[in-house]
C-alpha cells in the first residue's frame, strides 16, 4: 500500500507575515505629513509530505518570486545560487529558507518557483522497503539518464523549470502578525512520478510538477512544525538572549562525512526565557539543565561552531529554541539519524529508520531514552517528554510512517543508542474500518511482513481547537475532508456521523487481497491522519483531529471496456471481475487525466494533462482508453461497488510492461 500522508511541497512554501517594523511618518510641517510605507518581514519555509517508496527526492531551488496583483514580481533572496532540498524528509515540516521584506497593504496573487532541471538535478533514491511490486530495488539510486523532468527549458547545462502557482486567496500584506500562505506539491499525485518500463529497454521515471503544485492557507503560524535547522554561529547577543546564525544546508544526496552547503541567510533564534531551552554540547558530551539565557553555554557557542536547533514560531515571528545541539564539526551535528520509522522491533527494543540513502538504520532504545512530540503552539508541551525508556516503545506508541529525528549517545556505537527521539509527525494511514461515533481502526500493511498495524484511534474532544474554516471561523472537534475537494471541510456536530457514512464504500475485483496491493481483491475507504498527543479525549495517548479521505491506487489496471457515458470498466492484476469507473467532466471538479506517451524506438516519455471539462480533453481520453491498454488509476470506492476516479493516467505509444 503506497503511503502518501497528505501533501508534500517543493513548496509547501509558507509565507507568513510577521513582526511589522518601521512605520511612522514625518514631514516638514504638521499640515503636510508624509507617510512612510510600513515594511513587514516575511519568513519563507519549504515543506512536503511523506512517501513510502522514496528515501530521497532531491531538488535544487534556484529562485522564487512573488507576484503582485498588478503583475509585477518581487524576488526572494535565497542566500545561495542553488538551495538543495530533500523533499522526502520534510514530512509536513517547515524549513526556513529566507526572509523577504514586503510593504503592508500590497496584494500578492501567486508565486513562481524555479528549480534546476539539468540531468542529475532531480535525484531519486528508493526507500529501504518500497511497496510490493515497485519497479526498482530498495536503496537504488536512479541514474540521471533514467530521470526526465517534464517541461524543462534552456540550453544544455543551464536548464531550469519554472512552476507558477496561483494563490487560493490573494495575500494582502497586513500590518500585524499572523497571515500565512502555504504552497504544496502533492507527492502522492498520480502524475508527479510516473514510471514507464518496456521489455528489453530502459525504465524511465518522468517527473512532472505541472498539476501537483497548489496553494493551501495556514491558519495559525504557531502550529507550524519546523524541521531542525542547521547553522553556523556568528554571535550571541550582549544580553545572552539571542543566538545569531547563518543557515547551513546538508548536501543532497547526502555524503559521508556530510558537508555543509553554506548560505548567506541570517537567522536569529531566542532562548526560551520563560520555560527554558535544552542544550547539548556534542563535543563535551554534556547536556545542560533548561537554560533561560545563553550565558552558561556562551563558551561552547563561539563563532564558527555548528549547531542543530529545534525551534518554534511565536505569533510575532520570532523563533524560540526548544533544543539545541552544538559541535565544532558539521558532520557531528548532522549524524543524528533522521527519517521515517521503518520498523519497531519490540523484541529488541529497537527502532529502524529509513535514512536518506535508502538504507535502514537501527536505533536502540534504553531506559534513559526520552520521547518528545513536537507541539510548537504549546511551549511547555513542546519541551516536555511524553514518555521515556522501553515502556513507551512497548506500549506501541510508535508505528511505521512516523517522522522522527533522533539524537544518539555515540554515533560510532553499533547499534546507536537514542538519547532523545523527536516525533515530528505521527502519521497513521490505511484502510478505515469499524467506524463508530467514538473512533475507528486504521489498518496498514507493507511489503515487509510485521511492519503493519491495526490501530484503534479515538477522535479529539468536541471542545478541542482544530483550526479554522474557509471563512476564518474557529473549528472545534473532529473534522474530515475528501482529498479531491480540500476546501470542503466537514466539521461541527454532524462531522462524525457524516464520516461514518462516507467510509462505507468498497470495491471487489474478485481476487485475493493481501492488503499490500499486490493482488486485486477488496478495496476499501482509505485515509490519512496526523495524530495529536495528550488531547483531552486521551491525555496519555494519540487522538485523531482530522482525516483526509484519500483515493485508492489500483495496481496494474487494464481497460476492459471503452469510455461511454463518462464510465468505463477495468480489471486489475489477480482479479476476476471488471469494475466500473466513473469520471467527472464538471468544470472545477473534473477528473484529472494525463496522457503518458513513449514513442516506439525512443526513450523520451512525455506526460500531458487533459482537461476533461472540454470536448477536446474528453475526446483524447476516449481515444486513449483502448481495451487491453494499461492505465494508472487513483479512485475512491463507492457504496455501490464502483470507483469514482480522482486521476487517470493512460498510456499511448509503447505500452508499459508493468
Amino acid at each position: 500500500m503506497n503511503a502518501t500522508p497528505l501533501k508534500f511541497a517543493l513548496g509547501a512554501i509558507t509565507l507568513a507575515t510577521l513582526a511589522a517594523c518601521g512605520g511612522g511618518g514625518g514631514g516638514s510641517t504638521a499640515s503636510t505629513p508624509t507617510a512612510t510605507a510600513q515594511s513587514v518581514t516575511v519568513p519563507l519555509m519549504i515543506s512536503d509530505g511523506a512517501a513510502e517508496d522514496w528515501a530521497t527526492i532531491g531538488v535544487k531551488v534556484t529562485a522564487i518570486t512573488l507576484t503582485k496583483s498588478d503583475g509585477s514580481t518581487v524576488p526572494v533572496t535565497l542566500g545561495a545560487a542553488s538551495v538543495p532540498v530533500n523533499l522526502a524528509q520534510l514530512d509536513q515540516l517547515g524549513d526556513v529558507l529566507s526572509n523577504v521584506s514586503l510593504t503592508a497593504g500590497d496584494t500578492y496573487t501567486g508565486a513562481t518557483l524555479t528549480i534546476s532541471a539539468n540531468p542529475g538535478d532531480v535525484s531519486l533514491t528508493v526507500s529501504a522497503d518500497p511497496e510490493s511490486g515497485f519497479p526498482d530495488a530498495a536503496g537504488t539510486t536512479i541514474a540521471a539518464s533514467r530521470i526526465q523532468i517534464q517541461g524543462a527549458t534552456g540550453a544544455a547545462g543551464a536548464q531550469t523549470l519554472s512552476i507558477p502557482v496561483t494563490f487560493e486567496k490573494p495575500l494582502v500584506v497586513p500590518t500585524t502578525a499572523g497571515a500565512a500562505l502555504n504552497l504544496e506539491v502533492d507527492l502522492g499525485h498520480p502524475a508527479f512520478l510516473t514510471n514507464h518500463a518496456v521489455s528489453g529497454g530502459s525504465s524511465i521515471w518522468a517527473v512532472n510538477f505541472s498539476g501537483p503544485v497548489k496553494h493551501k492557507p495556514v491558519d495559525d503560524l504557531r502550529r507550524v512544525v519546523l524541521r531542525h535547522t542547521y547553522g553556523a554561529v556568528t554571535s550571541v547577543s550582549a544580553d545572552n538572549l539571542t543566538l545569531n546564525l547563518t543557515k547551513e544546508l546538508p548536501t543532497v544526496p547526502v555524503v559521508s562525512p556530510e558537508t555543509a552547503v553554506a548560505t548567506t541567510q541570517a537567522i536569529a533564534v531566542q532562548v526560551d526565557a520563560a520555560n527554558g531551552s535544552l542544550v547539548y554540547d556534542l563535543d563535551a558530551k554534556t547536556a545542560s539543565l533548561p537554560i533561560k539565557d545563553f550565558s552558561s553555554v556562551a563558551a561552547a557557542l563561539s563563532a564558527g561552531k555548528f549547531v542543530r536547533v529545534a525551534t518554534r514560531y511565536q505569533q510575532d515571528g520570532t523563533l524560540v529554541v526548544t533544543r539545541l545541539w552544538i559541535s565544532k564539526d558539521f558532520n557531528t551535528v548532522f549524524v543524528s539519524p533522521e527519517g521515517h520509522v521503518l520498523r519497531v522491533n519490540l523484541a529488541k527494543n529497537q527502532l529502524v529508520l529509513a535514512n536518506e540513502n535508502g538504507k535502514p538504520v537501527t536505533i536502540q532504545v534504553d531506559d534513559k531514552t526520552k520521547f518528545f512530540f513536537r507541539t510548537p503552539d504549546s511551549a511547555v508541551a513542546d519541551a516536555t517528554a511524553i514518555g521515556s525508556g522501553t515502556a513507551f516503545l512497548q506500549a506501541k506508541q510508535l508505528v511505521r510512517g512516523f517522522k522522527v529525528h533522533t539524537q544518539v549517545v555515540d554515533p560510532l556505537a553499533s547499534p546507536m543508542v537514542a538519547q532523545t527521539v523527536d516525533i515530528e509527525t505521527a502519521a497513521y494511514e490505511g484502510r478505515i474500518s469499524s467506524v463508530t461515533s467514538t473512533g475507528f481502526i486504521y489498518s496498514n500493511r507493507f511489503n515487509t511482513g510485521g511492519d503493519g498495524y491495526d490501530t484503534p484511534l479515538g477522535y479529539i474532544d468536541a471542545a478541542s481547537a482544530n483550526g479554522k474554516d474557509a471563512n476564518g471561523v474557529a473549528i472545534t472537534g473532529f473534522k474530515y475532508w475528501n482529498d479531491l475537494f480540500p476546501t470542503l471541510v466537514d466539521s461541527g456536530s454532524n462531522a462524525i456521523s457524516d464520516f461514518v457514512a462516507a467510509t462505507s464504500g468498497s470495491v471487489n475485483f474478485g481476487g485475493t487481497s493481501d492488503d499490500a496491493g499486490s493482488k486485486a481483491g477488496m478495496f476499501y475507504a482509505h485515509g490519512v491522519s496526523y495524530a495529536r498527543w495528550g488531547d483531552k479525549a486521551n491525555a496519555n495517548g494519540w487522538s485523531v483531529p482530522w482525516v483526509v479521505l484519500k483515493p485508492t491506487n489500483i495496481p496494474a489496471a487494464t481497460v476492459a471496456s471503452v469510455l461511454s457515458g463518462n464510465s468505463f470498466t477495468i480489471t486489475a492484476a489477480g482479479g476476476t471481475k471488471a469494475v466500473t469507473v466513473n469520471v467527472s467532466t464538471t468544470k472545477g471538479s473534473a477528473t484529472l487525466a494525463y496522457q503518458v506517451d513513449r514513442g516506439t524506438g525512443k526513450d523520451q516519455v512525455t506526460v500531458s494533462p487533459e482537461d476533461l471539462s472540454s470536448s477536446a480533453g474528453l475526446t483524447a481520453l476516449t481515444n486513449g482508453l483502448v481495451v487491453g491498454n494499461r492505465i494508472k488509476l487513483s479512485a475512491v470506492p463507492q457504496a455501490d461497488g464502483s470507483l469514482k476516479a480522482y486521476a487517470v493516467s493512460y498510456f499511448t505509444g509503447t505500452q508499459p510492461q508493468k
